[in-house]
């Protein structure tokens, strides 16, 4: 196995911000008086998902999904200190770097502003050859279509590419453009649930790709 970029989800695979996302969720819609009693246990199982299935799906009504969204990343910042990178993130994002053969992504469903804004506050866009967030015009997980858009930037193919994530999306957007597929256990999925979408490897702590790799 020659894998030659490594593409990596932002929450629950990088960092633990299921606090920050509920919370800037809960005052989103408190300023725009929709009243609701979200359930933070179910909201959390369904953290990966866009905004429109989950509310669908909690039966939540937002007229302007435009203006949610627009608060939603003006107050995502208000709780950002409820968030933290996952065990191992800095050490194993450190050796890949020191690894010249392996190109380094980040693909996440956030808006792509939001998603320079949060790497970048953790201290990690160094470690990044490239950052995907959310582009008009390009499809979203579990869609192939932006991690193909990512192998195309760093003129790798993605068959020798692995995408790493916590959730069903990760896997099937990898399995899609027949990449590698990777599961973590540590985030917002059961181990269960993801063993059901068959990835190729399972990892319950982030340090364990090295072993993949060796």
């Amino acid at each position: 196995m020659n894998i030659e970029h490594i593409c990596f989800d932002l929450d629950g695979t990088l960092v633990q911000s299921s606090k920050t996302i509920y919370k800037a969720t809960l005052k989103t819609l408190l300023e725009l008086n929709i009243a609701t009693g979200l359930p933070e246990d179910k909201f959390n199982e369904m953290i990966g998902l866009h905004f429109i299935d989950i509310f669908n799906e909690l039966k939540i009504n937002v007229p302007d999904f435009e203006e949610f969204i627009g608060i939603y990343k003006e107050v995502y910042f208000d709780f950002i200190e409820d968030s933290d990178p996952y065990p191992f993130v800095e050490e194993t994002l450190c050796l890949l770097k020191e690894r010249n053969n392996i190109k380094v992504s980040l693909l996440t469903t956030k808006s792509q502003d939001q998603a320079d804004r949060i790497v970048r506050h953790f201290n990690l866009y160094k470690y990044f050859d490239f950052v995907m967030g959310r582009r008009d015009g390009i499809a979203h997980k579990p869609s192939a279509e932006p991690f193909l858009f990512v192998c195309e930037q760093l003129n790798v193919k993605a068959k020798s590419s692995m995408i790493v994530g916590d959730t069903e999306l990760d896997i099937l957007c990898g399995k899609n453009a027949g990449s590698i597929t990777c599961g973590v256990t540590y985030g917002y999925r059961t181990k269960e649930s993801l063993k059901e979408f068959y990835p190729d490897y399972l990892l319950s702590s982030l340090n364990e790709l090295n072993s993949i790799l060796e």
